[in-house]
């Protein structure tokens, strides 16, 4: 494969990073693998290999790979990663009643609920085993410090999702929970096991977490401008949801009172009628809230690009950088 055809950052470390990942996927099928109970591969199975860029675990092998690290345990790491976030979206399509993820249906439509959180369970509990053989108390404290950060976003997503009161502190909390923290110990986890100093890992850190704030914000205003065909959404899907994104969040912060009335109508009381989304994107248009939300996913992908200047001269730190281009690349 010639690496310098590839244009797409995360497809070009995939390339760079593609022994690590057969390592990491090995693995991955071991330890889902279950004696007693079959229900355990069959679930994870049908969403493990749905695709998807495998960013999280690739993360972890970057940052290892920044500071030349030649053992084994980012494999453990990796994989670590890829099990949280697998244990995370079994839990959150029964939490959000989805049918669909990356196309194809849930697991949750195809077996049960119960079969959904209990393989969730399962996970987690195979992601804690994977970090103990590291023999790093270190990393056990981040990736479970992590894990609880996860759960307290979803929970507070829960309260939060449809209350005007939201406020943009209130949504990056609930960003840091369900996407960023878990980007953000998947670098700082590779760099300490690889011997980073104390000021690289936090650069790490400060990297995955900037990084899966611009990944989030870019998905959510993509929810309302985006190619369906390419997000693999409906524009306004978060709207016909009642999810207070960021857009939305801005217009609500400047709204009138029968601007207000609209989104309680409509976020808060779910009494959507045709139209409605229309009304919503205008509100958005005439307050300048896409642009705004462009403007923020801009700003962290540029945050996390600055972070990465106390990091080693690498190809993989240049690779990085253009990751965070590309996350908010597709908004420009």
């Amino acid at each position: 494969m010639n690496i310098n055809a590839i244009s797409k950052p995360h497809e070009r470390l995939a390339a760079i990073l593609s022994d690590e990942m057969a390592a990491v996927n090995e693995l991955i099928r071991i330890r889902m693998a279950s004696e007693h109970a079959p229900r355990i591969p069959e679930v994870t199975a049908h969403l493990v290999e749905a695709g998807g860029k495998r960013l999280r675990p690739m993360l972890t092998l970057a940052a290892a790979k920044l500071f030349d690290y030649a053992g084994e345990h980012h494999i453990r790491l990796a994989a670590t990663v890829e099990f949280i976030h697998t244990a995370t979206l079994l839990h959150d399509d029964v939490v959000d009643e989805s049918a669909q993820r990356r196309g194809r249906p849930t697991a949750n439509l195809l077996w049960d609920n119960k079969s959904s959180v209990l393989v969730g369970d399962y996970l987690f509990s195979r992601s804690f085993q994977l970090m103990v053989e590291t023999g790093s108390l270190r990393v056990l404290d981040i990736l479970a410090n992590a894990s609880a950060t996860i759960a307290e976003g979803e929970v507070l997503q829960m309260t939060a999702a449809t209350d005007l009161a939201t406020d943009e502190s209130v949504y990056l909390q609930v960003v840091r929970g369900k996407t960023a923290a878990l980007f953000s110990a998947a670098t700082e986890v590779g760099g300490v096991i690889a011997g980073a100093t104390d000021e690289q890992v936090k650069a790490l850190f400060d990297y995955g977490d900037a990084l899966g704030i611009a990944f989030q914000i870019a998905d959510d205003l993509l929810d309302y401008q985006g190619d369906s065909k390419a997000t693999g959404k409906n524009v306004g899907d978060d709207f016909r949801e009642r999810k207070l994104t960021l857009p939305v969040i801005k217009a609500v912060a400047q709204a009138r009172d029968e601007e207000r009335a609209f989104w309680g109508r409509t976020i808060e009381k779910g009494r959507q009628q045709e139209g409605d989304l229309e009304e919503a994107l205008a509100l958005m248009a005439k307050y300048g809230t896409l642009e705004a939300t462009r403007a923020d996913a801009n700003a962290w992908a540029a945050k996390a690009k600055a972070s990465l200047d106390l990091l080693p001269d690498h190809e993989i730190r240049t690779l990085l950088r253009g990751l965070a281009d590309y996350v908010v690349a597709r908004l420009n």
